[in-house]
């Protein structure tokens, strides 16, 4: 009976140094996994300002600002940034929208205000989970001939074209079929364009401070399906 109750209790003490032998692997798997979660959130939220630091690890490059600068590169570097997900150019006065851009294929938010461009790359069809475009305070900026490209991306629910001295929209800008918000603020339309309506999914649209002829009150009154910032 005695030899019983040792070897029962031996295979107690056994399961027990085994419980806390994976308890303790446990523990560690769960701190280098919280860690490591908490190293990724760092760097998807790190902004990279200058295009040489992020070129020395592209593959880890999530943000980058180039707004304001004097760019010179070659096409072929965007390839490289395989997760890449913002990316502005603002104020950077190019006259051509590098064609590499199109090599994006995780960029959700470009912002390209601020410089000479008159039409996008044929590249640009290949951002098929870009969201969110800026194209405010683009004076050289052709809109009517960016339809057709633009109509291409899939995911582009949200477009800026704010100060950018415009007072009729392109009848063919139903084409963006996927938008749900509108930015068309501080241009010269004296009323809410018609072409608007053939936005089947649009949700929101920004007005505000532009040459109305009617009174904003009576402008409120319209039922249009969406909301209107005036």
């Amino acid at each position: 009976m005695f030899n019983y109750f040792r070897s029962h209790l031996t295979s107690i003490v056994n399961m027990t140094k085994y419980s806390s032998f994976l308890l303790l692997i446990f523990a560690f798997l769960f701190t280098n996994v919280k860690a490591q979660s908490t190293l990724d959130s760092l760097q998807l939220n790190k902004e990279y300002t200058s295009l040489d630091e992020a070129l020395k690890n592209p593959e880890k490059v999530y943000r980058l600002d180039l707004s304001n600068q004097k760019l010179q590169f070659s096409d072929s570097i965007w390839s490289q940034f395989t997760n890449l997900q913002y990316l502005s150019f603002k104020n950077d006065h190019l006259k051509e929208i590098p064609e590499g851009v199109g090599f994006l294929k995780s960029l959700k938010v470009l912002d390209l205000s601020g410089n000479d461009f008159e039409v996008l790359p044929s590249t640009f069809g290949n951002l098929t989970n870009l969201e969110e475009l800026f194209l405010n305070d683009d004076k050289y900026l052709k809109f009517e001939k960016n339809i057709p490209i633009l109509s291409t991306l899939p995911n582009l629910k949200t477009l800026h074209i704010e100060n950018d001295g415009l007072e009729s929209l392109p009848k063919d800008i139903y084409k963006l079929s996927h938008l749900e918000s509108l930015y068309l603020n501080n241009n010269r339309f004296k009323e809410i364009p018609i072409e608007i309506d053939g936005l089947e999914k649009l949700e929101f649209i920004d007005f505000h401070d532009n040459e109305y002829r009617l009174p904003i009150q009576e402008m409120q009154n319209e039922n249009r399906g969406y909301k209107i910032r005036f």
